[in-house]
């Protein structure tokens, strides 16, 4: 386990840009150096990781923030509500359920992707750029790393 210092400025700098005066979902804490970064913009962040060390370095990390609530637990049965942004950070997903958790006009961010990958065959990719609720780019945020940036339209 690392102590999220291999967090990335450049989408920390995003991601306090799509916040601003949004409710925030992050789905997986790891050490809370993500929502640290929202909470400076965004109106609350919801932060949720499933690992009990990580979700407790994270409750430290932002005990301080009143506008961060800390969870513990699986998102697939934590997260409830419509979000401005959501940050998918962690693990495996259910993308539609992802969907639901975004209001119309909020954003899905999904970093740490190899850039230049091809769509066909990358199931976050094909999801995320293809489905007909979203409008998506992919845009590099180093010259080693990329993610794509969702708005849910419908």
């Amino acid at each position: 386990m690392t102590d999220g210092s291999t967090a990335i400025a450049e989408v920390h700098a995003l991601l306090r840009v799509l916040a601003a005066g949004r409710d925030v979902l992050e789905l997986g804490s790891a050490f809370g150096i993500g929502a640290v970064a929202m909470a400076e913009t965004a109106r609350r962040v919801v932060t949720i990781e499933l690992d009990p060390e990580r979700a407790a370095s994270t409750r430290e990390r932002v005990r301080d923030l009143q506008n961060v609530e800390a969870l513990e637990g699986d998102w697939r049965r934590v997260a409830a509500g419509r979000f401005g942004l959501v940050f998918a950070d962690a693990g495996a997903y259910e993308w539609n359920r992802v969907v639901e958790l975004t209001e119309i006009g909020g954003f899905i961010v999904k970093d740490d992707l190899t850039p230049g990958r091809a769509i066909d065959g990358d199931p976050v990719r094909e999801f995320l750029l293809r489905d007909s609720r979203l409008v998506a780019t992919e845009l590099l945020t180093t010259p080693e790393a990329a993610a794509i940036v969702a708005v849910r339209v419908v």
